[in-house]
């Protein structure tokens, strides 16, 4: 059945312009395990888990911030690696009201990443 997206790909894919692609690719490997590899004339394609980032160098475009919801396994263990890679603290670990677990930090780069693990028990 022909399809709309790339194989693999989900329906909304966010991207990143940065004036450092591969620090940023190296953050977010040793911070979310993500995985991906330059490609010529291309976006890096990042995956974490069943998603997708695309990081491109801002050469293309004017740099621009994301911020990102990831859920992991241990956001706790998560916030702790985010902050040993550099990044700065925004929110510490808490739990919502919505049922999740959640850090918030800023990378080096200006890009914000919302930590966060599902409760088991918990309903949105």
């Amino acid at each position: 059945m022909p399809s709309f997206q790339p194989e693999g790909w989900r329906t909304v894919t966010p991207r990143i312009f940065t004036d450092d692609v591969r620090g940023l690719a190296g953050f977010m490997r040793g911070v979310f395990g993500a995985t991906g590899r330059p490609q010529a004339g291309r976006p890096m394609e990042m995956r974490i888990g069943d998603s997708i980032v695309m990081l491109s160098s801002d050469e293309e475009r004017n740099a621009s911030l994301a911020v990102l919801y990831v859920y992991v396994e241990d956001a706790d263990k998560t916030y702790r690696k985010a902050l040993a890679s550099g990044a700065k603290s925004v929110e510490k670990p808490m739990d919502t009201p919505y049922g999740d677990r959640r850090a918030t930090v800023r990378d080096e780069w200006g890009n914000v990443w919302q930590i966060a693990t599902r409760q088991a028990g918990r309903r949105s």
